[in-house]
């Protein structure tokens, strides 16, 4: 597990080099948007755009809503695109109504999974040990988990930041994380989907504090991708991704429009 922070002294001086970064990883959460026409017409758009563009060098992954899996799924093969998913349960089965578990997940097609996103863990009172339960389900699948850290406005104003993200990360992960089956997502809650972002030097330095403690906890933290996400749109994302903590983003609204999805997407790289 991570260190928590009463442990921060003992990791002062470690000096992250990405050399070994893995390549830039842009995943689209569509959240609670489309039905199945329009779902369709959105993902052949992006596909389209995807092909033309002739790109090896950058991971992209759709996260519809678990009513179009099925129909995306099947859009996106042979294109390269990989298939996510927004939520997991914890348990591979049972009697839990209306959730949706890890194993089906991956018999849908999925590879990756987003976990712990601020939408979440607000509205549904997910908590820290419940992310890092659905992270272990979702790395016995086979799947990809994108875990999600971020702080309030309220925590922002009162110098909190790095508390709060370093609390969430150390309470998220479960043993067996590794770059091949996580990564992380830093996303400031105050900036979802209001149009603000953090200045650079802010990103960069929650993302080196949070390279940091993965080192300490996994060791060779600039294989991980480590993502921002919080209203990144095709005005910001190429200064994003010039940050070199960055090696991804995790895109909300934009990711609804194929054009600005994929120009995001070109920013990469």
């Amino acid at each position: 597990m991570l260190r928590k922070p009463e442990d921060r002294a003992s990791e002062k001086g470690i000096e992250i080099h990405m050399a070994n970064a893995p390549r830039p990883l842009v995943a689209g959460n569509w959240k609670m948007h489309a039905l199945g026409e329009a779902g369709d017409a959105l993902a052949r758009g992006i596909v389209e755009r995807w092909q033309a563009m002739g790109r090896q060098d950058v991971d992209v992954a759709l996260c519809p809503p678990a009513t179009l899996l099925g129909r995306v799924g099947r859009l996106l093969e042979g294109s390269g695109l990989l298939l996510g998913a927004q939520d997991c349960h914890w348990e591979a089965e049972g009697a839990h109504t209306g959730d949706i578990s890890a194993p089906m997940l991956a018999d849908a097609g999925c590879r990756v999974v987003i976990l712990g996103h601020s939408e979440r863990r607000q509205s549904h009172g997910e908590t820290d040990e419940e992310v890092a339960a659905k992270t272990r389900a979702a790395h016995a699948a086979g799947l990809k988990a994108i875990v999600c850290v971020g702080e309030s406005k309220a925590a922002r104003d009162a110098g909190q930041t790095a508390t709060v993200v370093e609390t969430q990360l150390a309470a998220s992960l479960p043993k067996g994380v590794s770059a091949a089956n996580t990564a992380i997502a830093y996303e400031p809650i105050w900036a979802i989907g209001s149009g603000r972002t953090p200045d650079m030097d802010e990103i960069g330095a929650v993302h080196a504090r949070i390279r940091t403690l993965l080192a300490n906890a996994f060791g060779a933290s600039e294989a991980f991708s480590v993502l921002y996400g919080g209203s990144v749109a095709p005005a910001n994302a190429a200064e994003i991704m010039t940050l070199d903590e960055v090696n991804g983003v995790l895109v909300g609204g934009a990711s609804l429009d194929a054009g600005a999805f994929c120009e995001i997407i070109e920013s990469c790289g």
